[in-house]
């Protein structure tokens, strides 16, 4: 049995619900972190000393895993191979590059964004960090965009994880209430994950 931790808003249980989802996973869905709690409570600690969700328990394996990346990497390798042919290494690390781009580069730059136009009442809003943080965000979705120039999916030739974290983090992009540079391709890309069952099932959620 798996059991996966987390709230189904947060951006990095999405990745790993989202994954499951695509996978057709059955598994046990335990709400924990934020309003849910659970996540500083002893049994929770002593699976993710850290306290962050997601978690993931695989039974079979006795295997605990946290890391969001990591969670969709295993998920991936141990039931998605038919799918997503990841045991060819080029293969793998396409799809890999753009989960660490999205981690390293892409998701500090919008967080910052996010809780300022999601999570901070207007009155208290900084407009100049705003701005920043829609030019630093332009600047990286522009690399995205341009590496959608000869495929149409992060992952290659098909949809594929290294989709998965970038996917997240464009649909609050996509959302929020700012003017954005046209970005065809982004925006195609955008629209083709939007009609994933999925996806709208686990990530088009209300933003908070």
């Amino acid at each position: 049995m798996l059991t996966i931790w987390g709230r189904e808003n947060s951006v990095n249980v999405k990745k790993v619900l989202w994954c499951a989802a695509e996978l057709q996973l059955v598994f046990n869905f335990i709400p924990a972190g934020g309003q849910y709690g659970k996540n500083q409570d002893a049994p929770f600690l002593s699976l993710n000393p850290n306290g962050l969700v997601p978690c993931l328990q695989d039974d079979e394996n006795d295997l605990v895993l946290w890391e969001s990346n990591t969670i969709v990497r295993y998920l991936a390798a141990r039931y998605g191979q038919d799918v997503w042919l990841l045991s060819d290494a080029a293969e793998r690390a396409r799809n890999e590059k753009w989960m660490d781009w999205t981690l390293s580069l892409l998701a500090p730059a919008l967080q910052p964004l996010f809780v300022s136009l999601v999570r901070t009442p207007a009155k208290q809003r900084d407009p100049a960090a705003i701005e920043r943080g829609i030019a630093a965000c332009e600047k990286l979705f522009a690399i995205a965009d341009g590496a959608l120039e000869k495929q149409p999916w992060f992952a290659g030739d098909a949809f594929g994880i290294g989709d998965i974290p970038l996917g997240c983090l464009a649909y609050n992009w996509f959302n929020l209430a700012i003017e954005r540079q046209p970005r065809p391709r982004l925006e195609a890309w955008y629209q083709a994950l939007c009609e994933r069952t999925a996806y709208q099932q686990r990530v088009m959620l209300p933003l908070s």
